[in-house]
């Protein structure tokens, strides 16, 4: 259950509206989801979260929309969140991600989980060769 509450298009003011309308229109569809919705409770959360949000996802750059997507759902997971896995495996598969690829992502994820939390549990030295702060 959300702790704000989710912001109905007749409840949007001017600045959660002209944020509405400018997530139609960059993603090409009707639906605000429930995230968006919720940080409508406070406009100006809401605007500074969408400009950042078009311009990391949105914008163009080096990695494709795909790539990007992949890498949302992998720091999602080990953040656990829940909604971000969903909502963004469902933007991946949008943009063209395969069930191998999914498969592949999640064997990836979980390698990086044990191995991670191997190297923390056995406190190892990062080797010269891969520190990049020397």
């Amino acid at each position: 259950m959300a702790t704000v509450r989710l912001i109905s298009d007749a409840e949007a003011g001017p600045q959660v509206a002209a944020v509405f309308a400018d997530i139609r229109k960059t993603r090409g569809t009707d639906f605000i989801n429930n995230f968006w919705r919720a940080l409508a409770a406070d406009p100006a959360v809401l605007e500074r979260t969408w400009a950042e949000v078009k311009a990391v996802m949105a914008a163009p750059g080096s990695l494709d929309p795909l790539t990007r997507e992949m890498i949302y759902i992998a720091v999602s997971v080990a953040n656990g969140c829940s909604y971000c896995v969903h909502s963004h495996t469902a933007a991946a598969r949008a943009k063209g991600m395969s069930e191998a690829q999914y498969g592949e992502l999640l064997s990836v994820i979980g390698l990086a989980a044990k191995t991670n939390h191997l190297v923390t549990a056995l406190q190892v030295p990062v080797d010269p060769q891969f520190d990049m702060s020397t």
